[in-house]
């Protein structure tokens, strides 16, 4: 440690101390640790205690992370509804939140953000007569930063333990599932240029559903696809599908290319017995041409300025793993389609518009549509509207999907400034 003499100024400052303990402390830490030392920080920094709040995995309830033997360890902390608490709308918002806490204090709530990533909110208790505003806001933004380090490093260390993984699930996951999740990127992620939002479930069961995505300099490419059937058998299609997937866009394949890939890989691995229907497409992020090809899959949907424009619809080749067999696995049709700054591109599976109330409607691609521009034109986030919409999908089914059903909504602003999360 630096002597008083010689510390750079930020060590003269407690806050700031703390918030570089904390990173020090954390590089030899266990992920059920982090707890503590969030707690640790938030204390050296002024507040009377911090508990993070992470979001299950289908973001229904915000679930007390607390130190092994801490307050809060015996489920003296109860979960909290995503839908109708203040710590819930710090969650949906990306918002800073605040409510009198009676003899406690003062609560306050800091959205746990990796990028646009939610992981969960930050709870904070401070003192009654605690300023946040004062001095142009510098203690709201010191703990604004405290839950950013507190995200990344829970982001970062969730790897190398079941604690955090633990702690979101609020069921058992079948084996297929735990494949399934173990393949996936990122469910959210947003740059200038774009942004990607995803859900998919039933999240404990899902099997031969599946999403990828990249996102690099000057093109960004996604793909969604849907196997054959349920259990292990559809997970191992999914898992095989996106391997190659994976495989063939790094060695910078075209769509065709990558079809047919795919196709074989398929084909000569499961030996025939299952397929998979999917959408690729690739976005040029610099100039806005959408290229996509489609093998049997629900057409993606063009959404702008608050409306369905169409259907992205061209000619589509036969699922993959069944191309090779037909003898059609080098054919796949291009469709093109130059978007405009501020459109959305909407994939799908079956199993979304397909899912049948219990007095038989379907969910249906009118419904779809109109809910995902309903909640973006209310100034809802992509990865909020698609949390909505993915509840309203099982609202509609009460809980009981027959089918795994998956949304991703991408979106293209042309690199712009405009803000992110709005």
């Amino acid at each position: 440690m630096p002597t008083a003499a010689g510390a750079p100024a930020w060590w003269q400052t407690a806050p700031e101390h703390a918030l570089q303990t904390l990173a020090d402390d954390a590089v030899l830490a266990a992920p059920y640790e982090l707890a503590g030392l969030i707690d640790k920080c938030a204390r050296g920094m002024g507040a009377r205690g911090a508990v993070a709040y992470l979001a299950d995995m289908q973001q229904r309830v915000l679930v007390p992370f607390v130190p092994r033997g801490g307050p809060g360890a015996d489920n003296q902390l109860s979960e909290l509804s995503v839908d109708a608490t203040l710590a819930g709308r710090a969650f949906q918002g990306f918002e800073l939140h605040s409510q009198d806490a009676g003899a406690e204090g003062t609560r306050v709530w800091l959205p746990l953000l990796l990028g646009t990533d939610r992981l969960g909110v930050l709870g904070l208790v401070l003192d009654d007569d605690t300023d946040l505003d004062a001095d142009e806001g510098r203690l709201a933004a010191l703990y604004g930063r405290l839950a950013a380090r507190a995200a990344s490093l829970i982001a970062s260390k969730a790897p190398y333990g079941d604690t955090l993984v633990r702690l979101r699930r609020r069921a058992e996951m079948g084996l297929a599932a735990e494949m399934q999740f173990l393949l996936l990127p990122p469910l959210t992620f947003a740059s200038q240029p774009v942004t990607v939002a995803a859900a998919l479930e039933p999240c404990y069961y899902v099997a031969g559903d599946t999403i990828d995505y990249a996102v690099d300099a000057g093109r960004t490419r996604v793909a969604m696809f849907d196997g054959m059937g349920h259990g292990l058998q559809s997970a191992q299609c999914a898992v095989l599908t996106v391997a190659a997937y994976r495989n063939a866009r790094r060695c910078e394949r075209t769509l065709t290319e990558t079809m047919q890939s795919i196709d074989e890989t398929l084909y000569e691995g499961l030996a025939g017995e299952v397929f998979s229907t999917a959408v690729l497409l690739e976005l040029d992020t610099d100039t806005g041409l959408l290229q996509w090809a489609n093998a049997g899959h629900p057409e993606p949907l063009l959404l702008r300025a608050g409306k369905l424009i169409k259907s992205l619809y061209i000619e589509p080749r036969p699922p993959l793993g069944l191309g090779y067999l037909l003898g059609d696995s080098d054919q796949a049709t291009i469709g093109h389609e130059q978007l405009e700054p501020g459109d959305r591109v909407l994939l799908f599976t079956d199993g979304v518009v397909e899912a049948r109330s219990p007095s038989g409607d379907f969910f249906g691609v009118e419904r779809l549509a109109d809910l995902v521009i309903r909640h973006l034109a209310g100034g809802l986030s992509a990865p909020e509207t698609i949390r909505r919409v993915v509840r309203e999908l099982l609202d509609h089914q009460q809980d009981q999907l027959s089918d795994d059903a998956s949304l991703l909504l991408l979106e293209w602003r042309s690199g712009s400034e405009e803000d992110l999360l709005a």
